[in-house]
């Protein structure tokens, strides 16, 4: 059948199993939103208020889900509002398609209204981009982006559409949903000694990431735990992936890691590391990282392999083939010694913990607000964060009872990332939904409510408002003689007054009983909702591992 350009682009994507797309219209995409009219008992638009919002939204998706998540927007400064969430996305890497509209292919060039290259700008924040100048090659090309996106290491991928070819027409032949290209298989050789290195072990640590978040591997990671007698850590992005119940799992480990993960992993004398980077955040000093340890690297990505750090044994193509190779030649073993001191670390760690406790006498602390989350929350409700002292202590608290439950910027550390994420997990999933986000976080983005409220996304808001950029504020403390240059915020916005003007509910909570009775009527409300939680603004995120330290200089109270 022929189409014009528009009207093949939303066959394409409804043919590739989209059903919901996130975007802004502008003049250069009038054409593909009267598609999205055409075709609107197919495909859902969401739109949001601002293009980063959308681009958030689309990440949300595909983190809460695993499919391809899917934002629009005009050419120019709709574009370039992208780019923080591509750019996030990438460093994540998450699975996404970005497309944009721009001027016709005789414009290009030109400095024409709104005319911006960019294929240019994100070709560094993208894993591939495609400018489509014949409109016989869009479908195809919407085909390939979709492909890319989800295959090997997943990423974003952005496809520029010039007006005229989405104003011509060409036959439209519809296809198969793209399927991920097959990674390589590693060789038994490689299988059978990372297998030797794991029999070997007498203290081993299998530590996580979001690689593996992403393949479900959480209750193949437990029965090989079991099976040799490990410990599971993980880093940021792996978290969720194991089940929360395991007494193996430690939980994250790194700069803001639990302290009995972190030291474990130090301990360790085998690291079996899957889909995970080895980034700064989690290693601190590299030339002191795992001194006592061989690690064995599971990864999709050839330029993964040793690239933040040495390791003995590095394993390029499937992970999930490799991981279960692998632990079909280890074998059975216990490890009493190993097992005894991690009990050990772990009662250090409630030891420190119970000392801060009893050290803060603020009327409601965060580890206070995190109890009764966890206490009231529903299952398999998702938790969303911005980034900042709230997004780790997130990390150290919540109980997650299943996969993708978590959403959240690991690489990028994106502030205002969240309410459109947290919109984007709720239209994909439908569960309930929770954002935890700081003043300053909330602040990027929070025009994002009037999306929430308009669609009826009953997204929890839990806004832990301490008056300050509470991380930054924490780093001047502890290492800047405390000179809080620009941290102290100092703002007059009424939170509660704000959410309700945009149309949503709101409570303040100034003590734990405030909390719980805001937060028990915010699940059931069936709508938007802001707690403004007000914590002080000297609490902090410990442990530390203070950056470029070692495991030796971990901070457990100040």
């Amino acid at each position: 059948m022929k189409l014009t350009g528009a009207q093949i682009l939303i066959k394409t994507l409804i043919e590739q199993g989209v059903t919901d797309v996130f975007g802004y219209p502008g003049g250069q995409v009038i054409n593909i939103y009267d598609a999205l009219y055409q075709y609107k008992d197919e495909i859902n638009h969401v739109l949001t208020a601002h293009e980063q919002g959308a681009a958030h939204a689309a990440d949300g998706y595909s983190r809460a889900t695993g499919k391809v998540g899917v934002c629009i927007a005009t050419s120019g400064p709709g574009a370039t509002n992208l780019v923080t969430g591509i750019a996030t996305a990438m460093l994540d890497s998450i699975p996404m398609v970005a497309i944009t509209g721009n001027v016709p292919c005789s414009l290009i060039g030109k400095d024409s209204f709104q005319e911006i290259d960019i294929t240019g700008i994100t070709l560094p924040i993208t894993k591939h981009n495609f400018f489509v100048n014949k409109i016989e090659d869009l479908a195809d090309t919407i085909r390939e982006a979709f492909s890319i996106a989800k295959s090997g290491r997943p990423g974003p991928v952005l496809v520029d559409i010039p007006k005229d070819v989405q104003v011509g027409s060409f036959e439209y032949e519809p296809q198969p949903i793209a399927e991920k290209l097959p990674l390589p298989k590693v060789g038994e050789s490689l299988i059978e000694q990372a297998a030797k290195l794991v029999n070997e072990a007498e203290r081993p640590y299998i530590y996580i990431g979001g690689g593996a978040a992403g393949l479900g591997m959480g209750n193949d990671v437990v029965a090989l735990a079991e099976k040799i007698d490990a410990v599971i850590g993980c880093s940021f992005m792996g978290l969720s992936a194991v089940p929360q119940e395991s007494e193996r799992f430690l939980g994250m480990q790194g700069m803001h890691g639990h302290y009995a993960s972190s030291v474990a992993q130090d301990e360790a004398d085998l690291i079996l590391a899957v889909g995970v980077r080895f980034s700064d955040r989690a290693t601190g000093n590299v030339a002191k990282f795992a001194k006592r340890s061989k690690i064995v690297q599971l990864d999709p990505d050839c330029a993964e392999i040793n690239k933040n750090v040495r390791v003995d044994l590095g394993l390029v193509g499937d992970v999930y083939d490799s991981f279960t190779r692998i632990a079909a030649k280890c074998k059975k073993k216990s490890s009493p010694e190993w097992i005894s001191r991690v009990r050990q670390l772990k009662a250090d760690e409630l030891a420190f913990e119970e000392e801060i406790a009893q050290a803060d006498k603020s009327p409601l602390t965060p580890k206070q607000v995190f109890e009764i989350i966890n206490a009231e929350k529903p299952a398999g409700t998702i938790i969303t964060t911005d980034v900042g002292q709230h997004q780790m202590w997130t990390a150290q608290y919540v109980t997650f009872d299943r996969p993708r439950r978590f959403v959240s910027s690991g690489g990028l550390g994106t502030m205002g990332f969240g309410l459109g994420a947290a919109m984007g997990a709720y239209v994909a999933t439908k569960d309930p939904t929770i954002l935890i986000t700081g003043d300053g976080s909330f602040g990027m983005n929070l025009n994002e409510l009037a999306t929430a409220v308009t669609y009826k996304i009953p997204v929890v808001i839990v806004l832990m408002n301490n008056g300050v950029l509470g991380m930054v504020r924490q780093w001047q403390t502890l290492f800047f003689g405390k000179r809080y240059s620009n941290t102290v915020l100092e703002r007059k916005t009424d939170f509660v007054a704000l959410a309700k003007a945009f149309g949503a509910d709101a409570y303040l909570a100034e003590t734990p009983v405030d909390f719980r009775k805001a937060f028990k009527a915010a699940m059931g409300a069936g709508k938007p909702v802001v707690i403004d939680v007000r914590i002080d603004k000297d609490e902090m995120v410990l442990p530390m591992l203070p950056p470029g330290g070692a495991i030796s200089d971990i901070i457990t109270k100040v």
